[in-house]
């Protein structure tokens, strides 16, 4: 892919960064109300928990996700970083998209039946809507962490790329810092002298 300009890349940067906090946020709202249904002796208050948590699950979880994925693939595709040249980018795509695909085919089903269960009166607690938020806002901390510390250093691919441009750019400051071949002539000069 081709490099993003700068006011593109930053433009992604801002647009990723939000929605990811976003979505670390909208787990922290889910955790709150799944903690609030489990916890709560009342069936009023556990049904209110329930019915919020599906307005974030059917309208919040799917375009946060998608968005937090795409815009980290666009960057990592459009910037020097790279898809598979640092361990943490990888780290970050797959615990991503194991988070995407959980989101959808996991938290939003549990939340669709809890909240169907307190819509027909019968609002049971579901602890499941208390761990699998409490999982996903640890995952998202991780996540948040390693893309400001970016640990663990290249993959073995990323460590050839970098080799490879270090050896052009060598060769790139050797060629520069003789523009006119004047070492040339002088290895020129002193063979023939040896002569």
């Amino acid at each position: 892919m081709q490099q993003l300009s700068r006011p593109a890349r930053r433009a992604v940067l801002v647009l990723h960064v939000a929605v990811s906090v976003s979505w670390l946020g909208l787990t922290l709202g889910l955790l709150a109300l799944g903690l609030t249904g489990y916890t709560t002796g009342s069936p009023d208050m556990a049904t209110a928990a329930y019915r919020a948590m599906k307005v974030f699950g059917d309208w919040l979880v799917l375009p946060i996700a998608l968005m937090s994925l795409v815009s980290g693939l666009v960057l990592s595709l459009g910037t020097p970083w790279g898809l598979a040249r640092h361990r943490w980018v990888v780290i970050k795509f797959w615990l991503t998209l194991l988070t995407l695909l959980l989101s959808v085919f996991a938290l939003r089903p549990g939340i669709n039946d809890l909240a169907a269960a307190a819509a027909a009166g019968t609002p049971a607690p579901g602890i499941h809507l208390v761990i699998a938020p409490a999982i996903a806002t640890a995952t998202y901390f991780f996540l948040t962490a390693i893309s400001v510390l970016k640990p663990w250093g290249p993959t073995k691919r990323g460590g050839r790329l970098r080799a490879a441009r270090s050896a052009g750019d060598r060769a790139g400051r050797a060629r520069t810092s003789d523009p006119a071949g004047v070492g040339v002539r002088q290895q020129r000069a002193s063979t023939s002298r040896g002569q």
